[in-house]
């Protein structure tokens, strides 16, 4: 039997088509989203008060399912702060510097480098964790600072921050929008991820090396020498000895490694692998603000947390709305307004999917291909996250249509849109690593975007593939 349709269907599915307009023109959505809140609310209670309360209980429902994500990002940025402004950053490094001898050694050592601390710290903070100390010696060894920027983008606002295997922020908000566990994609993204950066990666330093060669490369530099002013000094004086830095840039790492075993040993997936990581950090950030500070390391304890949170709700903030929209096509729709849909209803999501797949003929070439299409689009608004709540949502129905493939639909959108927005091609997006090589953000976009385009390509082919067999 077809499912029947309602206005509350067809409005939603209008607005999901305004809102990818939006973002192809680079406009904010954050009132598009409020006006289809306000649409649906309206329809679901027919009365003016339940549509204007609709949209604050729906920001109050997104902002319950994001608080774990939001919360694990500022407790990190929260310890990024103490260990740049007492220098154990540098240190934790620093033996890492001593594997680059050639330009070759360089790139991929900043770029490996740069993978494995955002998996842990996020980009935006490994930036800054990294790159005072790993782009002079680039430098030395004949790295342009450009490739160096290149290298920083790809492997980790690229390659990490769209696996996000650690902190598995960006697979939660597409996994809860699929309504699949977060493991499943995190599976079914593992041959994107290396598909993906294998061919961007590769493609990116043989473009590189290419145009050197031929003396087409233009560094795109906007001063003489890059901005390394990582570190950052408030006039307070560091307790910190030279030997208790030395351990203590041993001990961090060595306690996120032992949360990575324990990950694994006692299968802690989600939010439980996330609240040790998020324990871990708080816990290390109070011992080394107070070991460092001393008398004033309460205070400064305290400030350190409130910088964090002003940076996870400052780029969350763009989230909270077109999230709280999302959610309404599944489970949120029923806990704001009840049972306002057909008896038979699964949530607006579903029921699209239902009908979708009675009446329009979906394979697995044009899912595949729609899903990375419709993932890049999210990302034109250079936030990487603002969308991948939709392609989460958008997965889910082509997976009812065609019967399987929702973790790989889920992972190859989350994918393109984290690649295209998260800062690795829309300028205003990865302005950190720009800002720190001291590059211009539109040469640095205009380096990377052919190898983005191409992985694209390459992890869309692999993903039908997947779906196929």
């Amino acid at each position: 039997m077809v499912f029947e349709l309602t206005a509350i269907h067809f409005i939603y599915l209008f607005f999901v088509f305004v809102i990818i307009g939006f973002m192809i023109f680079r406009k904010d959505t954050t009132l598009i989203c409020i006006a289809a809140i306000v649409t649906l609310g309206a329809l679901a209670t027919l009365t003016m008060e339940g549509s204007i309360s609709g949209v604050f209980n729906s920001f109050i429902y997104a902002i319950k399912e994001l608080l774990g994500t939001i919360l694990i990002i500022s407790i990190i940025v929260a310890l990024s702060r103490i260990l740049i402004r007492t220098g154990i950053n540098e240190i934790m490094v620093a033996p890492f510097t001593t594997f680059m001898k050639t330009p070759a050694h360089a790139f991929w050592g900043i770029g490996i480098m740069m993978m494995v601390v955002s998996w842990f710290f996020w980009p935006s903070p490994a930036v800054a964790l990294i790159g005072a100390v790993l782009l002079p010696v680039a430098a030395r060894v004949g790295l342009p600072a450009l490739g160096a920027a290149v290298a920083m983008n790809l492997f980790g606002h690229g390659i990490a921050l769209s696996s996000d295997f650690i902190i598995q922020g960006a697979p939660k908000l597409t996994a809860d929008a699929a309504g699949i566990p977060v493991s499943d994609v995190m599976q079914a993204s593992i041959p994107l991820v290396i598909t993906m950066g294998l061919v961007t990666t590769i493609s990116a330093y043989w473009m590189m090396k290419r145009d050197i060669r031929t003396g087409k490369w233009q560094d795109g530099l906007v001063e003489e020498e890059p901005r390394l002013s990582a570190a950052v000094g408030d006039g307070e004086k560091d307790h910190l000895s030279s030997a208790a830095k030395r351990v203590l840039a041993i001990i961090v790492p060595i306690c996120f490694a032992l949360d990575v075993v324990a990950m694994f040993l006692l299968n802690l997936q989600g939010g439980d692998a996330t609240a040790l990581v998020g324990g871990t950090a708080i816990l290390l950030m109070v011992i080394i603000t107070m070991l460092s500070h001393r008398g004033a390391g309460l205070e400064k304890a305290t400030q350190y947390l409130i910088d964090g949170f002003l940076f996870g709700f400052k780029v969350f903030g763009p989230v909270i709305p077109i999230a709280a929209f999302f959610y309404l096509g599944d489970s949120g729709f029923f806990a704001l307004f009840g049972e306002k849909l057909p008896e038979i209803s699964t949530g607006i999501v579903n029921d699209l999917g239902l009908a979708l797949a009675h009446y329009v003929p979906i394979n697995e070439t044009v899912s595949g291909i729609t899903l990375a299409v419709v993932g890049a689009i999210t990302g034109l608004d250079g936030s990487g996250f603002s969308g991948i709540s939709l392609v989460g949502s958008i997965a889910l129905l082509f997976s009812n249509a065609l019967g399987s493939g929702i973790a790989t639909l889920t992972a190859l959108g989350q994918i393109a849109g984290i690649w295209v927005g998260g800062g690795t091609i829309i300028p205003w997006a990865l302005i950190p690593a720009a800002a720190i090589c001291g590059v211009s953000p539109f040469e640095l976009a205009r380096r990377n975007i052919k190898p983005v385009l191409l992985g694209l390509a390459v992890t869309t082919v692999v993903a039908i593939l997947m779906i196929s067999f």
